[in-house]
């Protein structure tokens, strides 16, 4: 595959970003990647300042002044995080064709313009752990970008690596899960790891394969005396196509409540990353309900990357996601 890769990456300086980089070098990510380092300088920067009315008070002019100068105090900081994170990307990966930014902007929101002026394959930000109240109250930057941007999101929490790497995939039947299993296949692994795939079967995923157009149908068979049938035939599916890639496989079907199953799977078995394919909802639904991508990515004690189908663009990816 010639096409570069792109990856943007979100950076402040702060612990939680230090260990973005860090986990790039677990991420399996290919040789050929164009990267932007992106640090928000969160302020508002004015325009260049026309000439002045006579009758504007000198004291606005000076406020204005002032103000001005500060953000871009501010933005040449930004300036400085963003290079130095690039010294160490081009050091721990001298192949990449890495750059930096920093707009003057609210960090989510800088993220979000720029992959849609810029599409990325994939957004790289940390996650601060906001406890569940403050998440409801303020958000966080990790959060509103899983839920906004069109393109895979990998949320990472500092963690300690161990050898061999154990990676836990989600299945659900849907084109996020399936996107999430070639882009695990496709990825450059270190020799060893494991894989732990993992089938939740929860009354919403049963009931949906009823639907004519559903994806999981294709694992339906005359016969089948019930569910578990048709799981285990998509799960031994999905885990040879791991195995052709030169994984290790194992697989667990399990019934419940995938947003809870996923995570304590992810602990039990110790794992360093979640992979998952992106199912949410949209709007007031998705405030009220939440989807599993999103309530992993902000349960998950460990990193957790949100996989989206890349044929998807924005707009089919809004229908699919309604569905």
């Amino acid at each position: 595959m010639d096409k570069h890769m792109r990856i943007l990456i979100a950076y402040d300086g702060s612990s939680h970003a230090k260990a973005v980089l860090e986990d790039l070098k677990w991420a399996g990510l290919p040789p050929k990647v164009e990267a932007v380092v992106l640090t928000a300088a969160d302020v508002w920067l004015l325009p260049e300042p026309k000439p002045a009315s006579p009758s504007v008070p000198a004291s606005v002019i000076a406020a204005a002044e002032k103000s001005r100068r500060q953000a871009q105090q501010a933005v040449r900081a930004a300036e400085i995080l963003a290079e130095a994170a690039c010294q160490q990307l081009r050091a721990d990966f001298p192949d990449w064709q890495v750059r930096a930014e920093a707009p003057a902007d609210s960090p989510a929101w800088a993220i979000i313009k720029k992959c849609e002026a810029w599409p990325a394959d994939l957004v790289v930000v940390g996650s601060r752990g906001l406890s569940n109240l403050e998440s409801l109250i303020l958000g966080s930057v990790s959060q509103k970008v899983v839920t906004e941007v069109g393109c895979s999101v990998r949320v990472v929490r500092p963690q300690a690596r161990r050898e061999p790497l154990c990676l836990l995939v989600g299945l659900d039947g849907s084109p996020g899960a399936d996107a999430a299993i070639r882009t695990v296949a496709e990825r450059r692994w270190p020799a060893g790891v494991q894989i732990h795939l993992v089938t939740v079967a929860d009354p919403r995923m049963l009931t949906a394969i009823a639907a004519p157009d559903h994806p999981a149908r294709q694992w339906l068979q005359a016969g089948d005396e019930n569910e578990w049938a048709w799981l285990h035939r998509m799960s031994e599916a999905a885990a040879g196509k791991l195995e052709a890639a030169g994984l290790k496989v194992s697989t667990l079907i399990a019934s419940g409540d995938p947003k809870q199953i996923l995570v304590e799977e992810a602990e039990a078995c110790d794992a360093d990353c979640i992979f998952v394919g992106a199912r949410g909802h949209r709007g007031l639904q998705r405030l009220l309900l939440g989807s599993v991508a999103t309530a992993v990515a902000a349960r998950a004690g460990c990193t957790v990357e949100v996989v989206r189908p890349k044929a998807l663009t924005q707009g089919e990816m809004g229908e699919k996601e309604n569905r």
